[in-house]
């Protein structure tokens, strides 16, 4: 694939015995933003090291085939994290799994039948700034073309400006809002962008 970095490769998926290194970057990624729903850290992580689906995924692998981000898509038989009630309640029990189920459908979990869905991407700390993030996005689009889409979409909370300032510089506009009311103090943010880019 053309536009990747020096050293860097994408491939799709996962390994099995990858899915504690993948859960601890996702974790690092959005804990802050799912912190109060899946914690503690070690039950998040539990959960995720379950839930993450590596159909689901396209990694960005160093010369050694080391993890340095994922990127997650969603179609209708699924997405990175395929955390339905089973897994939940495997993780946190019966009445733990109850409002947690709650919580984080209120966060939306629509599939776009006309738009390629970002599931999340996330880059490990000591390989930001190299255009991992970048390399990752690019895979995206060939995977969505792949898949007969012209467009992708992602939600980015409004606190992670440096994130939208990267999607923008790739050509993502903003087509919508999604305002959490209340439930900003659960999250700890006050809502999310759609951003949408049209595939060159």
């Amino acid at each position: 694939m053309s536009g990747l970095p020096p050293g860097v490769t994408i491939t799709p998926g996962f390994a099995e015995a990858e899915r504690p290194v993948v859960a601890s970057l996702y974790w690092q990624a959005f804990g802050a933003k799912l912190g109060r729903v899946l914690g503690p850290d070690r039950k998040a992580r539990e959960f995720l090291t379950v839930a993450l689906d590596p159909r689901h995924a396209l990694c960005a692998r160093d010369g050694d085939g080391g993890l340095l981000g994922v990127a997650g898509f969603k179609t209708f038989s699924g997405g990175l994290v395929d955390g339905g009630l089973r897994r939940l309640v495997g993780t946190y029990g019966t009445m733990g799994a109850s409002w947690r189920m709650v919580l984080l459908a209120a966060l939306g979990n629509d599939i776009d039948n006309r738009r390629f869905l970002i599931d999340g991407l996330f880059v490990a700390p000591d390989a930001r700034g190299r255009g991992i993030g970048t390399a990752l996005i690019l895979a995206l689009e060939a995977e969505a073309r792949r898949r007969g889409h012209d467009e992708l979409r992602l939600e980015v909370i409004d606190e992670n400006i440096r994130a939208r300032a990267l999607y923008e510089r790739l050509g993502f506009a903003v087509v919508g809002r999604h305002r959490l009311g209340f439930l900003r103090w659960v999250f700890g943010f006050r809502g999310a962008a759609t951003m949408v880019r049209v595939l060159p």
